[in-house]
C-alpha cells in the first residue's frame, strides 16, 4: 500500500474535485451499440464535467458492481461514497461474486427493482446478458445508468465509461513506442485481458489488435488467455503463457487483476529482463509496481472519476437539471509510466491510501 507516497498525494473526500475532462455523446447513434459505437456514430462534444450541487432530497441509488476483489472497484466504491456524502443521497453498493456470477448480478438487479430504488447504476458483467433486466427496470419506471463496464442496452438513461477500444489501443501504442526505443523491429506479445464476454474485455482486445495492425513495426499477438480477474486464476494463466512461449515473449498486456498477477511467473522464469508487463488500467498496486519497475506502464480509465460522474449524472437526472443529458459520457483516458509517475494526478483514478470500502451511505447516519 506504499503507492500513495510514491505516486503522489491522493485527494481525500473533502478536497476540491476539478471539472473532469470528458467527451459527451448525443444522438443520432447506432442502435444496440457499444460506447465505442456511440463515439463513432454520435455527435461528440469535448469538454469538462462539472460536479452538480447537492440534491434536494436523499434519493436512493443502487450500484451493482461485478465484485470488490481488486483495487479498481475499490476505487470506484470510493468515488461513489465520497460523492454520495457530498450530494446528500443514499447509496448501496451491491457487488456480485465476480465475472462468473452473472446470475448473482441479475438477482441483485431483481432485488433492486423490487426495493424500488430511485435509480440503479450497473457495471454489467456481460455486454448483452444484463440487457433484459435493464429493460425490466425501465418498464417499472426506474432509470438505469451504466458505470465503467459496457452494455449494448438501449434502455439505459446514461452511459458513463471510457473508450474501451482506446484503452487497449493506448496500452499497445505504448508497447510499440517502447519497442522502437529498444531497437526492436518485431515483437511478440501476449494478452491477459480478463473475463471473456465482458464489454471492457472485448474493447481492450479489439483496440490492442487495431493498434498492432497499424504499427510501424511487426507486432505478433501470440496468445490471448481469458479468465476472471482474481489473482490466483490470473497467476495460473500467466504461468501458462510463460510455459507456452517463454523466451519468445517481449510483452504481456493485462487487465488490473491480470497484469500484477504476471509479475511473479515472469520473475520465477528468470525473464524479468526480457518481458515487460503493461496494464490496461490503473490501480494503487499497479502504480506501486510501476514505481518499482515491475510493471512498465498502464493506461488509465480513471475509475474514481467515472464513479463521481456517474453519481452526479444520476442526481442531475433525478433532479431534472441541465436539460437533455448525453447518451454516453466518456472519461478521457490517461497513461502513466516511470517518466511521469511523480507528477501524475492519481486522485482522479485511485482511492486514498488505506481506504476501506464502504458499501452503504445514508445522509445523517454518520457514514
Amino acid at each position: 500500500m506504499a503507492a500513495a507516497s510514491a505516486a503522489g498525494p491522493v485527494a481525500g473526500p473533502s478536497d476540491e474535485v476539478l471539472p473532469i475532462p470528458v467527451q459527451s455523446i448525443f444522438p443520432p447513434l447506432k442502435p444496440q451499440g457499444t460506447a465505442d459505437d456511440a463515439l463513432a456514430t454520435g455527435r461528440v462534444v469535448n469538454g469538462h464535467y462539472a460536479l452538480t450541487a447537492p440534491a434536494s432530497k436523499p434519493w436512493r441509488i443502487a450500484f451493482l458492481f461485478p465484485h470488490l476483489k481488486d483495487p479498481y472497484w475499490i476505487g470506484c466504491s470510493y468515488g461513489v461514497i465520497s460523492e454520495a456524502r457530498r450530494l446528500g443521497v443514499a447509496v448501496d453498493i451491491l457487488p456480485a461474486d465476480g465475472y462468473n456470477d452473472l446470475v448473482g448480478q441479475l438477482r441483485k438487479m431483481d432485488e433492486s427493482i423490487a426495493a424500488r430504488y430511485d435509480a440503479i447504476v450497473i457495471s454489467p458483467i456481460s455486454l448483452t446478458g444484463n440487457n433484459p433486466a435493464i429493460d425490466r427496470a425501465r418498464k417499472m419506471g426506474i432509470p438505469v445508468f451504466e458505470l465503467a463496464n459496457d452494455s449494448t442496452s438501449d434502455s439505459l438513461a446514461v452511459k458513463v465509461t471510457t473508450s474501451l477500444k482506446a484503452m487497449g489501443g493506448n496500452a499497445m501504442d505504448w508497447v510499440i513506442r517502447d519497442a522502437q526505443k529498444r531497437g526492436l523491429n518485431t515483437i511478440n506479445v501476449a494478452l491477459l485481458p480478463g473475463p471473456e464476454g465482458a464489454g471492457w474485455v472485448s474493447g481492450e482486445v479489439t483496440g490492442s489488435h487495431e493498434a498492432a495492425r497499424r504499427a510501424p513495426i511487426k507486432v505478433n499477438i501470440l496468445d490471448t488467455l481469458y479468465g476472471d480477474s482474481d489473482l490466483i486464476g490470473q497467476t495460473q494463466l500467466a504461468a501458462q503463457l510463460i510455459a507456452r512461449h517463454g523466451q519468445k515473449l517481449d510483452y504481456i498486456l493485462g487487465c488490473t487483476g491480470c497484469a500484477p498477477a504476471a509479475i511473479l511467473p515472469v520473475r520465477e522464469a528468470g525473464l524479468g529482463g526480457r518481458i515487460r508487463i503493461v496494464a490496461y488500467d490503473l490501480t494503487r498496486n499497479i502504480a506501486d509496481s510501476i514505481r518499482k519497475g515491475e510493471i512498465a506502464a498502464a493506461a488509465d480509465t480513471k475509475g474514481v472519476s467515472q464513479a463521481r460522474v456517474a453519481t452526479n449524472a444520476v442526481v442531475s437526472y433525478l433532479e431534472g437539471r441541465g436539460g437533455k443529458l448525453p447518451h454516453t459520457i466518456l472519461i478521457k483516458l490517461g497513461l502513466v509510466d516511470r517518466s511521469n509517475a511523480a507528477r501524475y494526478p492519481f486522485s482522479a483514478s485511485i482511492a486514498p491510501e488505506g481506504y476501506v470500502p464502504v458499501l452503504s451511505y445514508r445522509p445523517g447516519a454518520g457514514r
